[in-house]
């Protein structure tokens, strides 16, 4: 088992990276840097709570090491790990830039360590799922791909995600999902327009994004807004065959947050009602049953890349990939043009 030391304890820490990596068998949760050790004993009564990273970095058992933090910590965190002969997984964003990130992936490299960015929503139910009709061809070529995430926030919640600077706003904390979604569909775009506001009363930062990747004749366009009382389609992807409509959220992180184990029969099983619509050309309409999510392929990727020397499951040049669109896309609307990647 590797012995795994995670740093931060907050939504991350507490919903994501804690329970995945108790839920994979071939990774052991070891110690917890927080200041939240009641928090920690109530579900993990056997995990160290450790009172500062260099203490966890100095314990030659730990050999990886997950970043949990406010965006703003994520390079240095990440970096001291590294030197300190760890591997290393990040939670999105990668860094708060391209050169931030840049400088890690050379570091890990030097290092010999593997270093992964946590883009869970590879293995969201309805990702999954529509990965599969588009392998199949169920949809035909596709003209426009969709993706939204929309929440109703119209008050700000004084967190740091409203902080000005390159590590607070919509684009840096959601967009990151959308993103490596689109490019894990279809590669990196040759043009890329953005639009970026402040729409909520007193935002520091943009709450409200829309970005299109060009990619020939074929549009993808990835918004996520913080005042919609109606979300719009989750996805909306349209082809010369058919349609591919989903509404709601994958329901991991609900389950998660909930206490339900990773490793439970029903996690990552969507309800009926949420399931997505296939929409023929002839108006026929037929639900899509959603496939499982399952968040600890992740993890277990990662144990297989630091046990097997394998590829990780995301890899630095991915999540380099996710930062240069966003940067892109702060410069397209900040000169409101279309801009070459």
């Amino acid at each position: 088992m590797i012995r795994t030391g995670l740093i931060g304890y907050g939504l991350g820490g507490m919903a994501f990276h804690a329970p995945l990596i108790d839920a994979v068998p071939e990774l052991e949760l070891a110690a917890i840097v927080t200041s939240r050790a009641a928090l920690v004993h109530e579900r993990y009564p056997q995990v160290q709570v450790v009172p500062d990273v260099a203490t966890l970095l100095a314990d030659p058992t730990i050999e990886l090491v997950v970043v949990s933090t406010p965006n703003d910590t994520h390079f240095s965190l990440a970096k001291a790990a590294l030197e300190a002969g760890k591997h290393v997984v990040v939670d999105k964003p990668f860094a708060n830039t391209v050169a931030e990130a840049e400088a890690l992936t050379a570091l890990a490299e030097a290092q010999g360590k593997v270093l992964s960015v946590f883009h869970n929503r590879r293995w969201d139910s309805d990702f999954l799922t529509l990965r599969t009709l588009l392998d199949q061809g169920s949809l035909g070529d596709i003209t426009l791909y969709e993706a939204r995430w929309d929440r109703f926030r119209p008050g700000l919640r004084g967190n740091w995600h409203e902080d000005a600077g390159p590590g607070g706003g919509n684009l840096i904390d959601l967009g990151p999902h959308l993103i490596d979604q689109a490019l894990a569909l279809f590669g990196p775009p040759e043009w890329v327009t953005g639009d970026l506001i402040a729409q909520r009363q007193g935002s520091l930062v943009d709450d409200y994004f829309e970005l299109t990747l060009h990619y020939g004749r074929m549009r993808a366009v990835l918004s996520s807004a913080s005042i919609v009382p109606a979300p719009r389609p989750r996805f909306a992807v349209h082809g010369t065959l058919a349609s591919f409509v989903k509404h709601g959220l994958d329901p991991q992180e609900a389950q998660l947050r909930a206490g339900m184990r990773a490793d439970d029969r029903g996690s990552g099983v969507e309800e009926p009602a949420q399931h997505g619509v296939l929409i023929a050309s002839d108006g026929t309409r037929r639900p899509v049953p959603s496939e499982r999510g399952d968040y600890r392929r992740f993890y277990s990727g990662v144990a297989q890349a630091v046990a097997e020397r394998r590829p990780p499951p995301v890899s630095p040049t991915d999540a380099l990939g996710v930062l240069r669109i966003i940067e892109l896309a702060r410069q397209s609307a900040a000169e409101r043009r279309s801009l070459p990647l």
